[in-house]
């Protein structure tokens, strides 16, 4: 059995920490300067580019594919951070969050589920179609090109870097570079196209919370936030004297992973071709299992939810500055024209979902309803909430509950849960027009869902609703 936590060969022949170590603290100098340009570059703040993005794009001009002013270890070693980071932000997704009951879910989110699922599970839908109707014949990429669309999309730089294994182990070592393309052009789809299509909303009196008048707040763009809008953004829970809060946490943290990968052990005797399952769903459920035994044992009292986002948002930012400045643009290069069809049609249907499909399924808010779910789908999570920030910032809709109730459902399944941890087997084993037949069927049964639940109006007023807001 493979020892999933094993450096890296080309990590243990670095010869010493310090290495490691400066070629981190590089890469957060990087992370540096791209949140110095969003603040002094107009252009960036107009379409809201994360400065994880910007710094990494630098990083990537200055590597070994163009400029090549970074050495090669650098970029070799930031190679493997993301597939371990993204650990990190799946083992913290649930830590510090009351796990409510399923009619608390389904009433506040069952709408949003609905609406996730079929966009979600459309991903697939849309790559399979394309990739056995144009791909294959066209540029005969395998089946399981069809998989990188949700991996990037939905499931993001992390994803795509703990997939990596399965890749190499199905023989396509293309596949995790592929992803981590995608899920740069998701990042990029989910901030631009998003802010794009917020403005075109407030000008057609979609928003609720938002006129064209007043437009986006400033600070919005820079991302300094004035002394009179600052906010706590944690708050202390052990004393400092016995343990560092963040590092106590931190410690949760690392035991919901240690619980991954023990079940990854028992999941990899199940079947040979289990050998590269990935660690990060499996790290998700031990968190959920560290969350739901800590409330009869009263630790959760302990729990700061807040310092656990924090966590999160750490990983995430490093985790994607490390993913695009280590871009494998050779095996890009070489898969140009298959990936460019594949992105414009997962682009054409998640923008589908959010101008036709939110304001159909979603009852009530469906901008921001629909927008979060768009930065999700094609952005990862974190950009969703970006997006609910700008149009939402006082949380008044509902759409955070919502949101955040259909992410409890959504996640351990898709956007880098189990199914999108076994996608490219299911395709294997299945074949393309079975897995084409099963992801459309599966959109069916939760469009069929929504419609039974009264969630389905095929005539929407789509202008901004004006009651039922949250005091």
């Amino acid at each position: 059995m493979k020892n999933t936590f094993t450096l890296p060969n080309n990590l243990q022949d670095m010869g010493n920490l310090q290495e490691v170590f400066f070629s981190i603290m590089v890469l957060f100098m990087f992370l540096l300067i791209g949140k110095v340009l969003r603040v002094k570059v107009k252009f960036f703040q107009k379409i809201f580019l994360p400065s994880s993005v910007i710094g990494g794009f630098i990083a990537l001009a200055l590597g070994p594919y163009l400029l090549n002013a970074i050495p090669l270890e650098f970029v070799t070693l930031w190679r493997q951070m993301p597939g371990l980071l993204i650990n990190v932000v799946f083992a913290s997704l649930f830590l510090g969050l009351a796990i409510p009951g399923i009619g608390t879910i389904w009433k506040q989110g069952g709408s949003q589920i609905c609406f996730g699922f079929v966009m979600g599970f459309g991903q697939y839908f849309t790559a399979i179609l394309v990739t056995a109707l144009v791909l294959i014949p066209l540029f005969d990429v395998p089946p399981i090109f069809a998989t990188i669309l949700e991996i990037g999309f939905s499931g993001g730089h992390g994803t795509a870097a703990g997939m990596q294994q399965v890749f190499y182990d199905l023989g396509w070592p293309a596949g995790a570079a592929l992803g981590q393309m995608s899920a740069t052009v998701g990042i990029i789809t989910a901030v631009v196209g998003g802010v794009f299509y917020v403005n075109i909303a407030i000008r057609k009196g979609y928003s609720s919370q938002l006129n064209q008048k007043n437009g986006l707040p400033e600070f919005k763009k820079t991302g300094l936030i004035p002394e009179e809008n600052r906010t706590s953004s944690s708050k202390a829970t052990v004393a400092s004297e016995s343990i560092e809060p963040f590092a106590f946490h931190f410690a949760i943290i690392a035991l919901a992973i240690l619980l991954g990968w023990v079940m990854l052990s028992g999941v990899k005797q199940i079947h040979p071709i289990l050998d590269g399952f990935p660690l990060f769903p499996l790290a998700m459920i031990g968190g959920m299992i560290i969350q739901i035994a800590s409330k009869p044992l009263k630790v959760d009292k302990y729990y700061d939810r807040s310092t656990f986002e924090r966590i999160l948002g750490f990983a995430l930012d490093f985790l994607v500055v490390a993913a695009i400045a280590s871009l494998r643009l050779d095996l890009f290069v070489e898969n140009i024209g298959p990936f460019a069809l594949l992105m414009v049609a997962g682009i054409f249907w998640v923008f589908f979902c959010l101008i036709y499909l939110a304001p159909r399924m979603l009852p009530k808010f469906w901008l921001e309803r629909g927008v979060t779910e768009f930065g999700m789908q094609s952005g990862v999570t974190a950009m969703g909430l970006l997006l609910l920030r700008l149009v939402d910032s006082n949380y008044r809709t509902g759409t955070a509950q919502a949101f955040g109730f259909k992410q409890m459902v959504y996640e351990p399944f898709m956007g880098g849960g189990l199914i999108t941890a076994i996608a490219p087997f299911i395709i294997i084993q299945l074949g393309m027009w079975q897995s084409l037949l099963a992801s459309f069927a599966i959109m069916l049964i939760f469009v069929i869902i929504a419609w039974v639940n009264g969630f389905l109006n095929l005539k929407p007023n789509k202008a901004a609703a004006t009651d039922g807001f949250l005091e």
